[in-house]
Order: structure tokens, then C-alpha cells, then sequence
């Protein structure tokens, strides 16, 4: 019995690093794709490039978050369910369960599509520009609950690969529409910029439409499987069809709150930050557009591609902790959550603050000269949020997967709670810095509950957390210094014969600093075999190939 637990043991494990490295590479790449484009697209929007920015931004935050209504909850409560009836050999329901979301999928995607769209006007705040993005946008909401909701059956399966590539097709068909259109529009038919900025709204569409396409291949592939697992069940749970939507709904609504945790924090900025900002006087309406886009927009984009880590990591974690949790293996949960949070840190400390070392050139890089100093500042402390914002993911995950869901939504509550409270006062003396501090301590305060409520009731190991967060929290200090300074000697030989604040050398000194920075991390941890601990057997094939001993 202790040799199965062992095993169970190991290959959940096995599980969770394998999934997790299938959905961070699917989220790296998708949100590598989604900063990268920001490049050539400035330069086809030339000296209109920030209002094009701030007017994408200001779409696209609402869409988010009207998104994230409609859809968040489906494929985390599809997983959630899939692999809680496939732990008890019932697939069969798990394909009832599917279908029967698949018609509210497509249900919703009418809906929220429709409201959307007719709601823009409103929404806009009465801005004309806004409103024809919006409405561009509302197409995506079509297909979207459908797209998430196929991630979400193949998830509950462990399948990770699915979501993945349908992912990153997704993000490279939106980017080739938008970067086709926009060049067609301005520099071949002469056009307006914001007839652009709508058509590269509307690549929201596009990428869903090829996504959804990738999915259904991958389907296709695996349908005798489904139908050989469905065969060999134990077929002895009857579920009518009302008792699965009520699943579904019951599910979903805790995912929809905290899986748009961070865009209502971004809402809740977008909103207020215009008004108390033109209480304490002094800016212009353009040069609060300008501040808006750096942190809300541009900051945003490069940030994001870090907290996707933890996006992946929490995606991989609710299945595997439903079904421990549906065995009620309280040791089994404890294992999971802590080298979950153990992984997080693995990944996200040493991302979070090489963002931070390279914030000057990777500005230069993605958005040009305009206010470097204030966006490198922005950047820097946006990327030491970002840790928060990750862990924020991942433990409201983690809560959802062993159905602690209404008591992590009360705590999140709070958390949004606090970050009302400090809004107001912190963006009066601090400006754009005001936001990222308030969410901040919002989300901090959230985190701290949840994680003390998990200790409390699974008795996390704490001497493991403990010695996993020291070094992996002392590798990526070492990490961040190495990478800063690589990053000043680049700059001062390049100056020798260069500008070494060009976009192009800066984009170079970004990619050279950031693989120092990564070797750097990777050697620390190989040779003193913390990696061992986090990743398995895999080290030794590390080690090999960068031949460390």
C-alpha cells in the first residue's frame, strides 16, 4: 500500500512537470508573440503608434474582463469535473458533461457576444474610437467560450499538449492579421490609424477561428480513444442532464471571480486612475493617455509573458488536485500544493527579476525613446509585482481544485477590498506606481489568507517551502545582479562605437544579458542540485549537455 501511495505519488508528480511544461511553453511563446509583435506593429503606426497603443488598450482591458465572464470558469470547472469522473473510471459522463457544455458554450458566446457589442457605446465612456474597437472585439467572444471549453476537456484528461499548440496557433494567426492589416491599411491604402487599430482588434477573431481549428484535429486523432475509455467504464453513475449544468454553473462561477482577479484589478485602474489624476491637476488629457499606455499597456504586455508561468502551473495543478482530492488523500494534496508552490517559485522569482535587470534595453527594444526613464522605473516595479500576481494564479487555483471555492473568492473579495481603500490616496502621491502598489498589497493580503488556510487544514511542509524558497530566492538574486551588470558593460561597449540606446542594439542587449542571466540561474541550480529536487531525473540530462559536474 505505502509502494502504491510512492507511485501514485511520483507519477502525479510526473504529471504535473510534464503538463506544466507543456503549458508554459504554450504560454511562453503565446505571450512572447504577443509583446514581440508590439515592434514591427509601433513602427507601421509610426508617430501614432501611443494613441494607437493607449486606444488598443483601453478595448482591449473591457474585452478581457467581459471574456473572462463568459469563459473563465468553463474549461478550469470542465477540467475540474472531467477528471474527477475519469479518477472514478466514468468517462462517460465526462463526455455527457462536455457535450452538454458545448451547447452552453455556444449559448454564452451568443450572448455575451451580442451584449458586447450593443453595450460598446456605454462602455466607452462615449469615445467613438473605443467604440468600434469593442465592437470589432465582440466577434471573438463567438468562438471563444467554445475554443475554452475543448482546452478544458482535454485538460481534464491531463492532456496538456491540446491547449498548448491550439495556444500559440491562436496567438500566430491574431499576429499575422494584425501586423498584415495594419501595414495594408496605413502603408499601402494611406489610411486612418484607427481603421487599423480596429481590424487589429478584430485578429481576436482570427486567432480564436484557428485555434478552435487545432482543437478539433486534435480531436479528430483522439477520438477512438474517447470511445475506447467510454466503452470500459464502469458506467454505474447515472448524472441527468440538469444535475450537469448545475455542475457546470456551480463550478464556473468561482473561477469566473478569481480567473479575472488581475483584469478587475486592471479595471478598477483603468477607471479611476483618469479621474483622481485630473483631481490633483498638473497633466494634460494626452499626457495621461501617454502614462496609461506605459503601464497599462506597454509594462503590461512584457509582464505578462512572466506571469503566463504561473498561468501554466496553476492550468496543470486543479486536475491533478481534484482527484486527490476526490480519493481524500489529505498527505497526497499536501505534496501537491507544496511542490506547487515550490515550482512556482522555481520559474517565476528568477523571470520576474530578469525582467527587472533588463527593464531599460527591453523597453528601448519593444516601445522606442519616448519617457524611457519613467517606463524603465514602471517596468521595474511592475516585474517585482508580477510575483505577486503569479501566486495570486496559482494558490486560487490550487483553493479551486481541492473545493475551497466560495472561502477563496471571500478572501480575493478582501483583497479588492483593500486595493479600493488604497487606490484613492496611493495614486494621488505615487501616480502610475500608486496602481501597482495598491494591487500589491491587495493581492498580497489574498495570498496570505489562502496559503495560511491551506496550512492549516493540509499541514504543508513548511521546512521544504522553507529551504526550496531560500535558495531558489538567493540563485535568483545572484541571477538578477549578474544580468544587471551584464547589461551596463554591454551598454558601455556597444557606446564605444555605437548608440547603445538604438532599438535594434537594445533588442541585442536585451536577448545577450537575458542568456547570462539564464545560464547564470541554470549552472546555480544544476550544480547544487536544487533543480534535482523540482524537476527529477531531467537535471542529469541538463547537467550533461552544459557539462557540469
Amino acid at each position: 500500500m505505502q509502494n502504491e501511495e510512492v507511485s501514485n505519488m511520483d507519477d502525479s508528480k510526473s504529471k504535473m512537470l510534464s503538463g506544466s511544461a507543456w503549458m508554459t511553453a504554450g504560454s511562453i511563446f503565446s505571450r512572447i508573440l504577443g509583446a514581440v509583435y508590439i515592434i514591427p506593429w509601433g513602427i507601421i503606426f509610426g508617430n501614432y503608434f501611443f494613441k494607437a497603443n493607449g486606444l488598443y488598450t483601453k478595448g482591449y482591458t473591457v474585452y478581457s474582463f467581459l471574456l473572462i465572464i463568459a469563459i473563465a470558469g468553463i474549461p478550469s470547472a470542465i477540467a475540474k469535473q472531467v477528471a474527477h469522473y475519469n479518477s472514478m473510471n466514468e468517462y462517460g459522463v465526462g463526455v455527457r458533461l462536455y457535450k452538454r457544455g458545448l451547447l452552453l458554450s455556444i449559448s454564452l458566446g451568443i450572448i455575451f457576444a451580442g451584449i458586447f457589442y450593443l453595450s460598446a457605446p456605454i462602455l466607452s465612456g462615449g469615445d467613438q474610437n473605443v467604440t468600434l474597437v469593442m465592437k470589432s472585439l465582440a466577434w471573438a467572444v463567438l468562438l471563444i467560450p467554445t475554443l475554452s471549453l475543448t482546452r478544458g476537456y482535454f485538460q481534464g484528461y491531463q492532456e496538456m499538449a491540446p491547449s498548448a499548440v491550439s495556444q500559440f496557433v491562436e496567438q500566430l494567426a491574431r499576429v499575422i492579421y494584425m501586423l498584415v492589416s495594419a501595414y495594408f491599411i496605413i502603408v499601402v491604402l494611406k489610411g486612418n490609424w484607427v481603421t487599423a487599430v480596429v481590424h487589429s482588434t478584430f485578429a481576436a477573431f482570427v486567432g480564436a477561428f484557428f485555434g478552435l481549428l487545432v482543437l478539433f484535429l486534435y480531436y479528430l486523432k483522439r477520438k477512438s480513444y474517447f470511445k475506447s475509455v467510454v466503452a470500459n467504464s464502469n458506467n454505474k453513475i447515472k448524472v441527468d442532464s440538469k444535475k450537469l449544468y448545475k455542475e457546470i454553473i456551480a463550478q464556473a462561477v468561482p473561477f469566473i471571480i478569481l480567473g479575472s482577479g488581475i483584469t478587475i484589478f486592471q479595471l478598477i485602474d483603468q477607471y479611476t486612475f483618469f479621474s483622481i489624476m485630473n483631481f490633483k491637476g498638473g497633466y494634460t488629457a494626452s499626457a495621461l493617455n501617454d502614462i496609461f499606455t506605459v503601464f497599462a499597456g506597454n509594462s503590461n504586455k512584457l509582464v505578462m509573458i512572466v506571469i503566463s508561468l504561473s498561468s501554466a502551473l496553476a492550468v496543470t495543478a486543479v486536475p491533478l488536485l481534484s482527484q486527490a482530492f476526490t480519493r481524500g488523500n489529505k498527505k497526497s494534496i499536501s505534496d501537491q500544493i507544496t511542490n506547487s508552490l515550490i515550482l512556482f517559485a522555481f520559474v517565476m522569482f528568477p523571470g520576474a527579476l530578469g525582467m527587472a535587470a533588463v527593464a531599460g534595453p527591453i523597453n528601448r527594444a519593444f516601445y522606442g525613446q519616448k519617457d524611457m526613464i519613467f517606463a524603465e522605473n514602471v517596468l521595474v516595479i511592475y516585474a517585482l509585482v508580477a510575483i505577486i500576481l503569479g501566486l495570486f494564479t496559482v494558490v486560487s487555483a490550487v483553493m479551486q481544485g481541492i473545493s475551497q471555492n466560495k472561502r477563496a473568492v471571500k478572501y480575493f473579495f478582501i483583497g479588492v477590498l483593500v486595493k479600493f481603500i488604497l487606490q484613492i490616496p496611493l495614486v494621488y502621491m505615487l501616480g502610475a506606481f500608486g496602481t501597482l502598489i495598491s494591487t500589491a498589497i491587495g493581492l498580497m493580503l489574498t495570498c496570505y489568507l489562502i496559503i495560511r488556510k491551506m496550512n492549516i487544514d493540509y499541514n504543508l511542509d513548511k521546512l521544504k517551502l522553507e529551504k526550496g524558497f531560500n535558495m531558489i530566492g538567493l540563485f535568483s538574486i545572484i541571477m538578477f545582479f549578474v544580468t544587471l551588470i551584464s547589461v551596463f558593460i554591454l551598454n558601455y561597449l556597444f557606446s564605444l562605437f555605437i548608440d547603445p540606446t538604438d532599438r535594434k542594439i537594445s533588442f541585442v542587449i536585451t536577448v545577450i544579458a537575458a542568456i547570462i542571466g539564464m545560464m547564470t540561474y541554470l549552472h546555480l541550480t544544476l550544480k547544487s542540485r536544487l533543480a534535482d529536487k523540482i524537476i527529477g531525473s531531467k537535471a542529469d540530462n541538463f547537467r550533461k549537455l552544459l557539462r557540469i559536474k
